[in-house]
């Protein structure tokens, strides 16, 4: 399949540079990031999750009602809605859409951030909960006749769903860098989510997801997606200037106690902002123009791995991600539609094209 693009939408325009305080929900500002999504060629667009956050169903309802092409990712935390309803909802969105729906799984990361929402089972408990979880979704999708579950996390009798995705069934995200995000996700998942780490240990996470894919007796594989924050300017010289302006905004920020990351937060429980913060201590810059700074400003939370350089040095470090195996690059920045703009005009393109100039000798041969 060819490399495809992800974004991320958000419910108005506030932003880590510039964090609203109180921000509301703004219909006009998601209408317009979505349809310049689409226009600018993105493939995907993450609608988040998180125990203050809106509703994504909603949002991705209203990104789908404004959009053509662009599939929507629902980020779903299996404590927040009971499977059976989950696939109802998601088959119905996927419907409105025409068939433009992914699921990314999120089993939890924190203890503290699931306790918000009356989740208390450990790391372990919450991925085994996933997994149940995955198998009733595809079987409420593709089962004709009602059906019983007496799993560990999960029971019921007697189900049946009238509804059904446009294709039969919705491609199932997963993320993680533990053992048991591997496992569940090499054996499950249609696609398998990474931050962004050096080229050697995204690498090594590939294989072990692939591994794991080959244990479970898979022929397939998951599709790998990797996750970037680009800056990205005219020249290489401009673009450091302004990463390094970034990186004094996002420290401040957090200093003054605006946004999402507090001044003194403790050490992240999960392994893949763990892994982030061993791999940001090792040095700045990473391979051609991955930086960590801005991993260490935010205490790892979520994706904070920064591409630095001009359109042309992003894109070649894109392909060297796409050589290692990523079939979908997401890529978001600190200024979201100023910069999901920058990225279509300037980077999918380069990216697409030197894609395109690789595959013209193979078909000229086939």
């Amino acid at each position: 399949m060819p490399t495809e693009f992800i974004s991320v939408t958000f419910p108005n325009a506030s932003t880590e540079l510039n964090p609203l305080e109180n921000p509301a929900l703004d219909p006009q500002f998601i209408e317009r990031y979505a349809r310049s999504l689409d226009d600018y060629g993105f493939n995907y667009t993450l609608i988040p999750y998180d125990s203050a956050s809106f509703d994504p169903f909603t949002i991705g309802a209203t990104v789908a009602a404004h959009t053509k092409n662009i599939k929507i990712i629902i980020a779903l935390r299996p404590n927040t809605i009971y499977p059976t309803v989950a696939a109802k909802s998601l088959a119905t969105l996927d419907q409105l859409s025409n068939g433009r729906v992914v699921v990314h799984f999120i089993a939890g990361g924190s203890d503290e951030e699931q306790a918000r929402e009356g989740d208390f089972l450990d790391k372990h408990q919450r991925y085994e909960r996933q997994e149940e979880y995955i198998r009733i979704l595809r079987r409420v999708w593709q089962s004709s006749e009602p059906f019983d579950f007496d799993g560990r996390y999960y029971q019921f009798k007697q189900f049946h769903s009238r509804v059904r995705p446009v294709n039969g069934t919705i491609p199932v995200s997963v993320g993680g860098s533990s053992d048991d995000a591997y496992r569940i996700g090499g054996e499950l998942a249609d696609i398998f989510g990474l931050w962004g780490e050096p080229l050697a240990e995204t690498k090594q996470q590939i294989d072990r997801i692939y591994a794991e894919a080959a244990r479970a007796g898979r022929k397939d594989r998951p599709r790998i997606w990797v996750t970037f924050r680009p800056i990205v300017a005219e020249t290489d010289e401009l673009a450091w200037a302004k990463a390094h302006r970034t990186l004094d905004l996002l420290k401040e920020n957090r200093a003054r106690g605006l946004g999402k990351v507090p001044p003194t937060a403790p050490s992240p429980q999960n392994t893949g902002s763990q892994r982030l913060l061993e791999i940001a201590s090792r040095g700045d810059v990473h391979d051609r123009a991955l930086w960590y700074p801005t991993v260490t400003a935010t205490n790892a939370r979520g994706a904070s791995t920064a591409l630095v350089g001009s359109p042309r040095t992003i894109a070649d470090s894109i392909l060297d991600y796409v050589d290692l195996g990523a079939d979908l690059i997401s890529i978001r920045g600190y200024d979201n539609l100023n910069d999901a703009i920058d990225y279509g005009r300037y980077i999918l393109p380069l990216v697409r094209a030197d894609l395109a100039e690789r595959e013209a000798p193979r078909q000229a041969v086939a």
